[in-house]
């Protein structure tokens, strides 16, 4: 019975994305090629000094992403460390400078990673004035960036990748805004908390005193996972019942983490003039997330011991009302979309269970992976196989009629090593330093041994991925892990997008070379399978070693 509801949770989440995949993945499409321009657009544009008819080199759309980002951080950090004097403040007194710093750089670089009780650390200004603007407008630079991909592969002999502005500006007004009214009122109808009440002093059942947090939720619940941000108004996050009351809530929401991402790929093709070169990126996402969906059901369920047996399946630091299904699933999307929610406590999952959501961000979280985000790292990984396949038969590798030369190829192989390169020099600094190590061991790791090491690596492998959820049993509220994992999110972040919009440059001053019988075709089947193994291969040589130190050994044993 459990497999049967694996089966339709699964099917019904994919009949309404189907159902939605080419109207709205056109529609994104359209909202980025047309040459119309809204009112409140244009009035933006005047303010910032913009021209939306000017086109902007690779580099002068780089500077446009830093300086936005940069400006960012300042603000979101400026507004906690002087919360107390902000009116809806909640009587609640700034956060420390390190933890302020991380929460600014999560939030900024789209990750979201939460080092703090968000309910009694954060007011309502700092929320929504700080926290819910960055999770629209981070959201709306990682689609501006995959756009600017797409546009390289598209254009020809041209040394501009489309405007920075006007894509960020088109991003939050035409998609994310809209979605997220309509998502939040039907998010209220479900029961989800909206409002200004602060904190309610109740008296329990049991006739204790409990004081019950309220504030501005359903609206942040909205584009936190639409913009596949994640960072929870309740520590809880998704497994607060204010926040994700009910079963259908929980579909829901996994919807909106989904439907941005994996109707990307529509725009894409609809961009390059090839619908088939979309099917065929969508079709490798979807083949990647449900091998992950199923492995994370079939090991839950399958949970060794007593306790588990008895349940029906590994129950710990899982919502009675959301059961295992609803739990994996959610799980199984919010790693693959870099969005970093929970409802459930991933720290609870079986060993080999927690290592899956690890392996999902570890694959650069490209199935389908955030917004934007998720496109343009697979299309990274498209670049990679080509260039393999052309090593295979001997010819120069082609993709999309661009040719894939030393230049690209070096820009290709640079962002595939970021990640990695964070994830584990974080977590190797954290116990080789002795001073850290110190920290790390007697403060942050709540569970000592091979557990331990995996709440760290799982902890640098969120924050380098941009995604945000972590290992519950891990405390991270300290100036180590604050900096740290702070430094690893905006590295993390903006190196990746530095090297997407350098290859993105170099595609658009090409032009396209005719298809002959020896080119690669990029939209059947055996490039799907190419591309699927590419991503598996790149993860399990790079990743192997110190997974085998944490949740496989901890499985093993």
């Amino acid at each position: 019975m459990g497999w049967v509801w694996a089966v339709a949770a699964l099917a019904t989440v994919a009949l309404v994305l189907a159902a939605v995949y080419r109207s709205f993945g056109d529609y994104m499409a359209g909202v980025y090629t047309t040459p119309r321009d809204w009112r409140v657009e244009r009035g933006l544009y005047r303010v910032l000094g913009v021209d939306p008819r000017s086109g902007q080199t690779w580099q002068a759309y780089l500077r446009g992403v830093l300086t936005f980002s940069a400006v960012g951080l300042l603000l979101v950090y400026a507004l906690q460390r002087t919360q107390q004097w902000l009116p809806y403040s909640l009587g609640l007194p700034a956060p420390s400078a390190d933890l302020s710093f991380n929460t600014a750089a999560s939030f900024v670089g789209n990750t979201n990673w939460q080092s703090y009780s968000p309910e009694l650390t954060l007011g309502y200004t700092v929320q929504l004035a700080g926290l819910a603007v960055q999770n629209f407008v981070s959201a709306a630079v990682g689609m501006a960036v995959a756009v600017a991909l797409v546009r390289g592969f598209a254009h020809r002999r041209t040394s501009t990748i489309g405007n920075f502005w006007v894509d960020l500006v088109r991003g939050c007004f035409r998609i994310l805004l809209p979605i997220s009214v309509v998502g939040a009122l039907v998010l209220i109808v479900g029961g989800v908390v909206q409002n200004f009440d602060g904190f309610t002093d109740v008296t329990t059942v049991a006739g204790g005193a409990q004081s019950i947090p309220g504030g501005p939720v359903a609206s942040q619940e909205v584009i936190k996972l639409l913009g596949t941000n994640g960072g929870g108004f309740f520590n809880a996050n998704s497994a607060h019942p204010f926040e994700n009351p009910t079963a259908w809530t929980n579909v829901l929401e996994v919807l909106l983490m989904l439907v941005i991402p994996f109707s990307l790929p529509r725009t894409f093709g609809r961009m390059v003039g090839d619908h088939r070169q979309g099917y065929a990126i969508l079709a490798a996402m979807g083949v990647l997330f449900v091998a992950s969906y199923t492995a994370l059901t079939l090991l839950e369920s399958a949970g060794h011991g007593t306790a588990p047996q008895l349940a029906g399946g590994a129950m710990e630091g899982k919502e009675a009302r959301f059961g295992i299904v609803g739990s994996t699933l959610f799980a199984t999307t919010s790693t693959t979309t870099s969005t970093g929610a929970v409802n459930s406590m991933h720290d609870s999952y079986t060993a080999l269970g927690g290592m899956v959501p690890m392996l999902n961000m570890m694959l650069g979280e490209v199935a389908p992976g955030g917004v934007g985000s998720g496109l343009y790292g697979m299309l990274v990984m498209a670049v990679i196989a080509v260039f393999i396949a052309g090593l295979l038969v001997g010819r120069t590798p082609e993709y999309l009629g661009k040719k894939i030369g030393p230049r690209e190829i070096k820009l290709a192989s640079l962002y595939i090593l970021v990640t990695p390169t964070l994830v584990l020099a974080g977590t190797a600094l954290s116990f080789a330093i002795p001073a850290v190590r110190e920290s790390v061991t007697s403060t942050s790791i709540w569970n000592p041994g091979v557990h331990g090491m995996s709440e760290v690596l799982y902890a640098f492998t969120s924050a380098a991925n941009n995604n945000g959820s972590a290992f519950a049993g891990l405390t991270a509220n300290t100036p180590w892990m604050n900096t740290a994992l702070g430094v690893a999110i905006l590295l993390g972040r903006f190196v990746p997008i530095v090297l997407v919009l350098a290859l993105a440059g170099s595609l658009a001053r090409q032009d396209k070379v005719p298809a002959t019988s020896g080119t690669l075709p990029t939209h059947r089947p055996q490039f799907v399978g190419l591309l699927v193994g590419v991503v598996l291969v790149l993860t399990a040589l790079t990743y192997f070693p110190v997974l085998a130190l944490g949740p496989l050994a901890e499985g093993l044993v």
